[in-house]
């Protein structure tokens, strides 16, 4: 018998102790029944409420839109490039704190 390594590779299994006595009857039997029981399943069906739908919706328009504002990336490109861009040294601190804070999970601002 072949291993499930084989199996796995795409090789054909083979048996040396298969039963070679089935008949054409039963393995017609077989197929039968399980054409009757394909016949008889029921197909699956999903009904979203109201607010899965709008959630959905509110995804798609999200989507839809780009995830920065283009206009302020412009004005801070032009800012930088004519040299009138400026950074205060103490928001900036301020703002790394609060978000190391943000990632450990502490937002009480007490450390």
């Amino acid at each position: 018998m072949a291993g499930i390594d084989n199996i796995r590779s795409g090789q054909s299994m083979t048996s040396t102790t298969r039963n070679t006595s089935r008949s054409d009857a039963s393995s017609s039997k077989n197929t039968d029944e399980a054409r009757k029981s394909a016949s008889n399943t029921r197909d699956d069906a999903v009904s979203l409420s109201r607010q899965g739908k709008e959630i959905g919706e509110m995804h798609n328009q999200m989507a839809a839109k780009p995830a920065f504002d283009s206009a302020k990336v412009a004005a801070i490109k032009e800012a930088i490039a004519n040299g009138s861009y400026t950074v205060d040294p103490e928001k900036l601190a301020d703002n790394l704190i609060k978000f190391e804070k943000e990632l450990r999970g502490h937002s009480d601002g007490n450390g």
